[in-house]
């Protein structure tokens, strides 16, 4: 044996990232270990309280934009504008979650790379950790509690609480972002178009100097590096330079257990901690990364595993009902280009996006304005029955 610590974070992204810097920082012994070199695709949005919340530092953010165009199957153009004084922010996936790494080493966390290959229990039931080095040599370490923050095919959770969620594939395209008055670098395109994502959305963020061009799509089958050349020729985006190309799968839904009961516990999209319908997954996994590893801690705390469950218990009592939100909005809007004509046609209302931009921000329902969900209700109610024209 090399090593003995009290918690072992598999995985590096965000949510292993922040449990592995909370664990530190409290003073238990941490391993984090990630493989090395791997950038998560991902739009890279993030709400302003995530910034506040996690004590993210102004420069990473390589853009704030001011709005969002939802675009229809018809080329139907709307413009949601935050009014608000808020922002979305654009990070970086490279740069913000090598910050978080680094930082999580900073507070005491001992960061390796590796490959995760199994868990194994000694005679005392302590899991032992084996992993591959990135010089291809066998390694192991032992540790008390694990965290799997593996992404959405966690090796950690197939082997150690069930089968994955089911999952939507993600693919993006990052470009140059190009110059002169055509291009709006202060706004996220949205696509709303059966032609780039049967099932989901494709998108144009602004980071700046940089574009990320992407769909997501859970249809086998479904070309997502042909629909990506679509959307840049939509887009007037077809001849830019291209700096790199990723994918990765997305998971719908958390999962409805996150820990075994004795030992390990999951976190980030490992435990399908990414928004139905808008497939935004920074801010819930930082935030369930943390929720992991608070329960980690009580569990080593108390000696009672039963502490691992709290963390799937604190984040679906504060996230459960809007994640069960969009999980509807995405199977019934989604389905067809009649349906998303007539998503589109309800984003012009003015109630619909001061309450959208304004549970983004704070990353709760909003509940103070109870004529605007009413009025939201019957016009939603007209979309559906075709009495109102998209």
């Amino acid at each position: 044996m090399n090593d003995t610590y009290d918690v072992a974070v598999i995985g590096g992204g965000p949510a292993g990232a922040t449990a592995a810097h909370d664990l530190a920082k409290h003073g238990l012994s941490t391993l984090l270990l990630d493989k090395a070199g791997r950038i998560k695709p991902c739009g890279g949005a993030i709400p302003p309280r995530l910034l506040r919340q996690f004590d993210i530092p102004d420069h990473l953010v390589v853009n704030r934009v001011n709005g969002a165009k939802i675009v229809s199957p018809k080329a139907k153009n709307v413009r949601m504008n935050i009014n608000t004084g808020g922002f979305v922010g654009m990070v970086d996936r490279d740069v913000f979650d090598e910050h978080l790494r680094v930082r999580a080493a900073d507070a005491g966390a001992d960061r390796r790379i590796g490959t995760f290959d199994r868990i194994d229990r000694d005679s005392a039931a302590v899991p032992t950790v084996h992993y591959t080095t990135r010089d291809g040599d066998a390694a192991q370490v032992r540790a008390r509690h694990v965290i799997g923050a593996d992404g959405a095919l966690s090796a950690v959770g197939r082997e150690n609480i069930g089968d994955h969620a089911p999952f939507v594939f993600a693919y993006h395209e990052v470009i140059r972002a190009p110059a002169g008055p055509a291009y709006d670098g202060a706004t996220c395109d949205v696509y709303y178009d059966g032609r780039l994502s049967p099932d989901f959305y494709a998108w144009v963020f602004p980071h700046g100097d940089t574009v990320s061009v992407g769909t997501g799509s859970a249809q086998k089958g479904f070309s997502l590096k042909r629909s990506v050349g679509t959307l840049r020729d939509i887009a007037g985006l077809a001849h830019t330079e291209t700096i790199r190309r990723e994918g990765a799968p997305l998971p719908l839904y958390p999962l409805k257990r996150w820990d075994n009961g004795r030992d390990v516990v999951l976190a980030g999209d490992a435990a399908g901690c990414v928004a139905p319908a808008s497939g935004e997954g920074i801010y819930y996994a930082m935030l369930g990364g943390r929720l992991a590893a608070d329960a980690a801690a009580e569990a080593l705390r108390t000696g009672d595993a039963r502490a691992l469950g709290q963390a799937r218990r604190r984040f679906m009592k504060t996230h459960g009902s809007v994640f069960w939100i969009l999980g509807f909005m995405q199977n019934y809007w989604y389905k067809s280009d009649w349906r998303r004509e007539r998503f589109v046609a309800i984003c012009q209302d003015a109630d619909v996006q001061d309450l959208t931009w304004d549970a983004y921000m704070n990353k709760e329902l909003v509940v103070a304005k109870p004529m605007a969900h009413a009025r939201i209700f019957f016009k939603n109610m007209a979309y559906l029955t075709g009495l109102a024209a998209a």
